[in-house]
């Protein structure tokens, strides 16, 4: 479930409550009473495991550069 955060107009505090997508936004705040707005926030991202990057995606594509025309994309070859 997702984690989404509010803040009080009327006191201000900032709170954290964990809603289904289907689930209505809040419009009171649980200490006051006044109206909460939602806050926009970012989320958090980690890549774990093997998955794309163990899966050649970790290194530069091998390059000779120069004048071979096979790598004219390539930064390596722009910078030779």
């Amino acid at each position: 479930m997702p984690l989404y955060e509010y803040q009080c107009e009327s006191c201000g505090i900032e709170f954290e409550v964990r809603q289904k997508f289907s689930d209505a936004p809040l419009e009171t705040c649980r200490e006051c009473g006044g109206q909460v707005q939602k806050m926009i926030s970012r989320s958090g991202f980690a890549l774990k495991g093997g998955g794309w990057y163990e899966q050649g995606y970790n290194t530069a594509p091998s390059c000779a550069g120069g004048d071979s025309g096979g790598c004219a994309g390539c930064p390596k070859a722009a910078n030779s």
